[in-house]
Order: structure tokens, then C-alpha cells, then sequence
């Protein structure tokens, strides 16, 4: 499932003056066959081999797939027991994602333990912006000295591995929403449902009133800021990454259907309540744009088209039939 190259080159451009950082390093990472653990992988590696670092990365999976480069190595184990590979690793990012709170808190106490015997330095942890609790709908964004209080057991487990990722001076990124290759069209994610719908020659549709604030980060431009964090981020320093533009989700579906298949219909199901403030999950980004010059690069109906071509090119990959691409407008 390889990314596309003009993304890997992206994320590459702006990324350029960090990676030597890693070069002859080890790296070690959990959650690498998630959708965020994807994009670091295959980052990583085009970056490797474009800049020949000689770095390498070990990968923790419950089910490792067979590795397709030499500078990858797959750790079979489960994130609260696994044994520790031998060596030193200076850099590790734990991106592994649990919605369990003990199986969370638990694997974020062994990564620590492993950091803290292989002489790592920089230590990423891939929080959630479910670690605010819920966004009170007065606020246009969610600063990070926004304490707030985690009202999941999700957002809870996240709350407490960033406190003890702090405390071993790691960086944490508090992740919003995002669109991009690889993203799950079946999941709880709102952009990726409507292009499974758009895909699929369905109607999108829209089970609330459409009301609701979200705001979506392409992937390409989610790896750049992952990398810039470990690289760059300031230790028990916590970071949104997000973009800070607000989309309701009414217009998010619309915005799908014009960069992929107009005049796909919307069926919204419940009529907005009169005078109610719609609810928010949008980050404030001043702290990335301020410490790390961090920017959204790549727009939200870019990134759809992007998402939406990789998926007809994969899909029709494996049919044998030429996909009918959406060009920018």
C-alpha cells in the first residue's frame, strides 16, 4: 500500500533540514500499521534512500507483515509486554492507540521503560485532542493551555500517558482529524465516510443536523509536523496538530462531492434546533506555528481530491480498469 510519490516528496521538501538528525540512527516505533504509523514508515523511508542516512527503524506489531526495505525490521510483541530489542535507539515515537485506559496507560509505561534503557533522546507520543474532553461550543478553538477534562476512558488514558510522558521529557502531539491516503472509509471519521459513499455510488448521509465544527489535516502535511515534533519539539512540550480551519459537516460533505462526483446527493437527517450552538473540535495551532513554524501547506479540497484519487487508482489497480480521476478546479 505505498503512498503516492508526489506526497512522500512533499513531506520531504519541507522537511529537509531535520533529517539529518537520524542519519545512522535507530528509530523505534509503535503503531506503525496504523494510519498515522503508515505515513511515518513510508516518510522515513523515501527519506532514507532520497538522502541515503543509512538509518533504521523498528517497527512493534502485534501481526508484523513481511518488511519490503532493509532499513525496516517488524518487533513481533503486544505493546504491554513486548520484549525489548537490543541496542541503542536515540529516537522512538509511540503512536500506538488502545481504547482501552489500562491497556493505554500500560503500553505507554513499557515504551518508557524501553526509552529509558536505550538510550533514547527524543521520545514523540501521539496523544489526542480526545484529551481535552469536550470543546465547550462558545470556544472557536482549542488552545493547548486549555486544561479542560477528559470525559472518556480513550481521552482519560490519553491524558495520563502524556502526564507521564512529560515527565520523561518526551513531546506530545494532541491529534485532531485528518484526510489522506490509507484513511479507513469505514471508521468513526466523517470525511472518510463520505468518500467511501462517493466511492461507492451512494448518497452521503448525514445522521445529525450537520451542524457540528470539524476541521481535517492532509496526512502529507501531518507527517511534516509529526517529524518537525520529534525532531524539534521542546521536551513535556504538548502540540495540536490540526488544521485551525473550521468546516461544519453539512459543507464538508459538500465539499466532497465537488472534488470527487458532483451531483452526489446529500440526505441530511435532522433540521437544525433553532438558536443551539453547534458543537466544535477545532484546534488552535498557535503554538506549532509560533515554536515550530508549522503550516498548513496542503488545502481541505486538495486533500480530498488527493484521497479520493489514491483510492480509485488502488482500487482499479486490482480490476484493471483506468481510473476516472478528479483534476483540481
Amino acid at each position: 500500500m505505498h503512498l503516492p510519490e508526489r506526497d512522500l516528496n512533499h513531506v520531504l521538501e519541507h522537511t529537509a533540514a531535520i533529517w539529518p538528525n537520524l542519519r545512522g540512527e535507530r528509530v523505534f516505533l509503535t503503531g506503525g500499521t496504523g494510519f498515522v504509523g503508515t505515513w511515518l514508515v513510508e516518510s522515513f523511508l523515501w527519506a532514507n534512500r532520497q538522502l541515503n542516512l543509512g538509518a533504521r527503524m523498528v517497527i512493534l506489531s502485534r501481526q508484523p507483515p513481511e518488511s519490503q526495505d532493509p532499513a525496516v525490521e517488524y518487533l513481533a510483541g503486544d505493546g504491554v509486554t513486548f520484549d525489548f530489542p537490543a541496542g541503542a535507539f536515540a529516537f522512538a515515537v509511540h503512536a500506538a492507540n488502545d481504547l482501552s485506559f489500562s491497556r493505554n496507560v500500560e503500553t505507554t509505561q513499557r515504551v518508557l521503560e524501553f526509552a529509558s534503557t536505550h538510550a533514547t533522546k527524543k521520545l514523540l507520543f501521539t496523544s489526542s485532542g480526545a484529551a481535552y474532553g469536550t470543546q465547550p461550543p462558545e470556544m472557536s478553538h482549542l488552545p493547548e493551555s486549555y486544561s479542560g477534562m477528559a470525559v472518556t476512558p480513550y481521552g482519560m488514558a490519553k491524558r495520563e500517558s502524556e502526564r507521564m510522558i512529560a515527565a520523561f521529557g518526551g513531546v506530545i502531539a494532541r491529534l485532531f482529524a485528518f484526510v489522506g491516503p490509507c484513511l479507513p472509509l469505514d471508521a468513526n471519521y466523517a470525511v472518510g465516510n463520505f468518500i467511501g459513499n462517493v466511492l461507492r455510488s451512494e448518497p452521503i448521509r448525514i445522521t445529525g443536523d450537520g451542524t457540528p465544527y470539524r476541521s481535517y489535516l492532509y496526512a502529507a502535511d501531518l507527517a511534516i509536523w509529526l517529524w518537525t515534533m520529534l525532531l524539534r519539539g521542546e521536551p513535556a512540550q504538548a502540540y495540536n496538530v490540526g488544521s485551525p480551519e473550521a468546516v461544519n459537516i453539512a459543507t464538508l460533505a459538500a465539499t466532497v462531492v465537488q472534488n470527487t462526483r458532483p451531483g452526489t446527493p446529500i440526505v441530511i437527517a435532522e433540521a437544525p434546533q433553532p438558536g443551539a450552538l453547534p458543537a466544535r473540535y477545532v484546534p488552535g495551532i498557535q503554538r506549532a506555528e509560533q515554536e515550530l513554524n508549522l503550516r498548513v501547506l496542503i488545502s481541505l479540497a486538495d486533500g480530498i481530491r488527493r484521497t479520493y484519487n489514491w483510492r480509485l487508482r488502488r482500487d482499479h489497480s486490482r480490476q484493471g480498469n483506468p481510473p476516472v480521476l478528479q483534476e483540481p478546479n
